[in-house]
């Protein structure tokens, strides 16, 4: 009697620990998948950084990155569903393997040739290095492994099938609204530094009394035996290295890297010029009101709402009003300001899009067709 009970005891804990494992990576999928589903445009802009030129060479593909970008948090919100509520187990343990590989060498890759700083994993909720994302990615793969493993005889079917499928059906309504919603106006939950309240003066105020540091790396190479070595600035100097004839710098490997991570913050990138190349970001910043439209692909704007957009900016009269984007002819009738595309697009979810600003604290934000609702 009391060897069974014994048993049944340590069947029945083996079974809740396997559950729990379970239930644990499938929230993680459902999480990762949820975070980029409330702002899948700014995960579509993440992949266009893959498919680039110095990447993959797939810039036939950028076209695609938004399908491709929905595809794909779908994928992982659906399978994490399924993992959840233990529907078609095998099947769904197998797609996910699967999509984990896939997961790990992009950011292998990215963490590797050094191309893709941020694999937005999980969206701007939270940040891994390229090697955090790449170790995130083995140890769920090595989970689902386990998994795989332990439910490999898993046949038996639930007598919850029904209100599995509700629950699975509802939750995936749901989330195809966040997407939708997240398309067509801003994201109902905005996890970016240039959310509504953000003060961008404090923001800068913190970097500059916390700043990343830098140094310039340099690979020298020995003219006679051919070995390679590689040197930061400091030590270049004060080890001689400099005074040793044998030694030649390769300077295509000359890298400049960061030894100290200081605050992080998207704000540091907010640097708007003129026509000219005047910066006027504090003039921006220290504005009672400022009022700026945005556009990261001039040639792609949408046109439909802008000349009404801009009219109504202008019916602010004491507001400093700007057009910024990568060209200097972009807007018509109101001054043009210039930024890099990729920092237009660490703010900007539509094209056109219009922040406002008092005295430097994001008070609204929209696309152009929202601006004029509004």
């Amino acid at each position: 009697m009391g060897n069974f009970l014994n048993f049944h005891l340590s069947t029945s804990i083996y079974n809740k620990m396997k559950n729990i494992l379970r239930i644990f990576v499938g929230l993680v999928f459902i999480a990762s998948g949820f975070v980029k589903a409330v702002d899948v445009v700014g995960f579509s802009f993440k992949m266009e950084e893959y498919f680039a030129a110095d990447v993959f060479n797939m810039p036939f593909l950028e076209k695609l990155a938004l399908p491709l970008s929905i595809f794909m948090v779908l994928l992982e919100l659906i399978l994490g569903l399924m993992l959840v509520l233990k529907i078609k187990l095998k099947w769904t343990l197998n797609l996910l393997i699967l999509l984990c590989i896939f997961f790990a060498f992009l950011t292998f890759y990215s963490a590797y040739f050094k191309v893709v700083t941020d694999c937005g994993c999980f969206g701007d909720a939270i940040k891994f290095t390229p090697w955090q994302s790449f170790g995130k990615d083995i140890v769920l793969l090595i989970a689902l492994f386990v998994l795989y493993f332990l439910f490999r005889k898993n046949d038996e079917k639930s007598s919850f099938e029904t209100l599995k499928w509700s629950i699975f059906s509802l939750l995936f309504l749901l989330f195809a609204f966040f997407i939708f919603y997240g398309i067509k106006h801003e994201p109902l939950i905005d996890f970016r530094d240039y959310k509504i309240g953000t003060d961008l003066k404090v923001e800068q105020a913190k970097i500059a009394a916390d700043p990343s540091e830098f140094k310039t790396f340099y690979t020298l190479k020995n003219k006679k035996t051919g070995e390679e070595l590689k040197v930061n600035q400091d030590d270049y100097i004060s080890k001689n290295y400099w005074q040793n004839p044998d030694l030649e710098i390769e300077s295509d490997k000359t890298k400049s890297e960061i030894v100290k991570q200081g605050y992080v913050s998207e704000i540091s990138k907010f640097k708007i010029e003129d026509e000219i190349g005047n910066n006027v970001t504090d003039e921006i910043l220290n504005a009672p009101k400022a009022i700026l439209i945005f556009s990261y692909k001039p040639a792609e704007m949408k046109t439909k709402y802008l000349e009404a957009a801009i009219a109504k900016m202008k019916s602010n009269k004491n507001a400093f009003i700007l057009g910024v984007s990568t060209s200097p002819n972009t807007f018509k009738n109101i001054k043009n300001g210039l930024m890099d595309g990729t920092a237009i697009k660490t703010i900007a979810r539509s094209n056109p899009f219009i922040l406002t600003l008092q005295n430097g604290k994001i008070t609204a934000k929209s696309s152009a067709e929202d601006y004029l609702k509004n």
